[in-house]
């Protein structure tokens, strides 16, 4: 069974940059999102890769800023986050999408195994 670990969150000053990493191991055969979770806020989409690396998507508040890549010599999934803003401010998410060879998708509900979670604050 896939177990998701996130790390790398923090605290930063916003145009300030952060890299969160996934350890996924057992997930090189499924697509891979980060999602991120604002108090108050429904979960929402941040980014998506296919399981085979060549097919991302990003929502439009973080195109051009953040990009998601994967490593599977050490199973891990990562999101570079550049000229983060305040509202970045979230608990951000791994998840992985456990149907073998598929593409992402931005839909929570494609997804059934998530960590636990990395805060990232944004201070402006």
């Amino acid at each position: 069974q896939v177990q998701l670990v996130e790390s790398g969150g923090g605290t930063v000053q916003a145009g300030e940059t952060l890299r969160l990493s996934c350890a996924a191991p057992g997930a090189n055969n499924y697509a891979m999102a980060w999602f991120r979770q604002a108090p108050g806020k429904e979960r929402e989409f941040v980014a998506t890769i296919s399981w085979g690396g060549g097919s991302t998507s990003y929502a439009d508040s973080v195109k051009g800023r953040f990009t998601i890549s994967r490593d599977k010599v050490k199973n891990t999934v990562s999101l570079q986050m550049n000229s983060l803003k305040p509202e970045d401010t979230a608990v951000y998410y791994c998840a992985a999408r456990t149907a073998p060879y598929t593409s992402g998708s931005p839909l929570t509900y494609a997804y059934n195994r998530w960590g636990q979670g990395t805060q990232v604050t944004v201070s402006s």
